[in-house]
């Protein structure tokens, strides 16, 4: 008898080292938003035992776009199909190139498994089935020898979906201390993981607009919402963006690029008054339409959250983070900023794992959050190794 039960104990523990064994994966996540900030990078290290994800960020950096590339990026709607091919592979040989400096400098040599580039995105046309993210996967795996998942949204926008929010997945499975998110970019998004929905959807243009009202002034960016501060809030100029079409339309739902840049920038630029009004409008604009998306949310099924997590350019606009937080104090929400390294690379963290997921062949986008049909395996593959 005893020599039996040392036998089951023995299979009981075998069976347990396998059903809880310890998984582990590192990736780099590329991300180029629309803000045209530069492209985010970060290699990841994953740890999976039984379904439950932690992560540590081994390295991280921003290289910026130079005026050319900046150029080329923003313009790229207006070439001939042609011409876009051709900076579709051009880019892709471009973020190769940055992933192999990054290898070098961070000392990264021989470690990365996997790259998962996110792209630019260029045409954003769910309703007709159709998103675009420049940077050629072929061209990333041909260049750093590197395994390489991109066309992250492409199967969900041929769902049905609208390939957008597309991070919820990463912080279902990394950040599951919380359950509401900010994320201030180019274009502001929220997504929610309450009492197992998920819900996401694109808010409105945000660090975008802010940085074409900023160069009017000869910067870059409005650094810490300094020029916002000095600026007045314009009653009628605020009422007008408030009412645009896309801020009562249902979610799912989610933006392109030129929303922004051929709507919104032109209503602020068009008015007579100082950049930093228009800065202080926008801005409140932007709190205005966080509020009403966190209450949207909420009143869906009664939900109630004390705290949201804000991460993206935009959460170093300690003015906007403010005002936020004026604007959402009232209702017993708590503007949460994580680590730095959190708060610039969040999305670039998210993207790698994504390409895990596509690796291991599981659920990488979340239709209850893009609208589509089902849940999908996202991700073209490169094999960039050989064989």
């Amino acid at each position: 008898m005893a020599q039996s039960s040392l036998l089951i104990a023995m299979a009981d523990n075998s069976l347990h080292s396998i059903l809880h064994k310890k998984m582990i994966y590192r990736a780099i996540g590329l991300m180029s938003g629309s803000s045209l900030d530069g492209l985010d990078i970060a290699f990841v290290e994953f740890h999976e035992v039984s379904g439950k994800w932690t992560y540590d960020i081994i390295a991280a950096t921003t290289y910026a776009y130079d005026e050319n590339w900046s150029r080329q990026l923003s313009q790229a709607i207006t070439l001939s199909g042609y011409e876009y091919q051709l900076l579709h592979t051009a880019f892709g040989h471009y973020c190769g190139d940055m992933v192999k400096r990054f290898i070098k400098e961070k000392g990264l040599e021989y470690k990365a498994q996997l790259i998962a580039s996110h792209g630019h995105t260029t045409f954003h046309a769910p309703y007709l089935k159709m998103t675009s993210q420049l940077g050629d996967g072929a061209a990333i795996a041909a260049s750093t020898g590197i395994n390489v998942v991109s066309d992250l949204r492409a199967i969900d926008v041929a769902l049905g979906g609208h390939g957008a929010p597309i991070v919820p997945i990463g912080e279902r499975l990394l950040l599951q201390e919380h359950q509401l998110f900010l994320n201030l970019g180019g274009i502001a998004n929220i997504s929610c993981n309450i009492q197992n929905r998920h819900i996401g959807f694109d808010v409105c243009p945000a660090n975008k607009v802010l940085n074409l009202l900023a160069l009017h002034e000869g910067k870059a960016f409005d650094e810490g919402g300094k020029m916002a501060s000095l600026g007045k809030r314009m009653p009628e100029l605020l009422e007008v963006l408030n009412q645009l079409e896309y801020y009562g339309l249902p979610y799912p739902k989610s933006l392109a690029n030129d929303f922004g840049t051929d709507v919104v920038y032109p209503l602020l630029r068009n008015s007579t008054h100082h950049t930093a009004n228009a800065l202080r409008t926008y801005i409140e604009h932007i709190c205005i339409q966080v509020k009403n998306a966190v209450q949207k949310i909420l009143e869906s099924d009664g939900s109630t959250v004390n705290r949201i997590l804000i991460t993206g350019g935009g959460a170093h606009n300690t003015f906007l983070v403010q005002q936020l937080k004026n604007e959402l104090d009232p209702a017993g929400i708590e503007v949460v900023l994580p680590s730095s390294d959190l708060i610039d690379f969040k999305e670039a963290v998210i993207m790698a794992l994504i390409g895990v997921l596509r690796w291991r062949e599981e659920y990488n986008v979340i239709a209850s959050v893009t609208g589509a049909t089902r849940d999908s395996i996202g991700g073209a593959v490169w094999i960039g190794q050989e064989a």
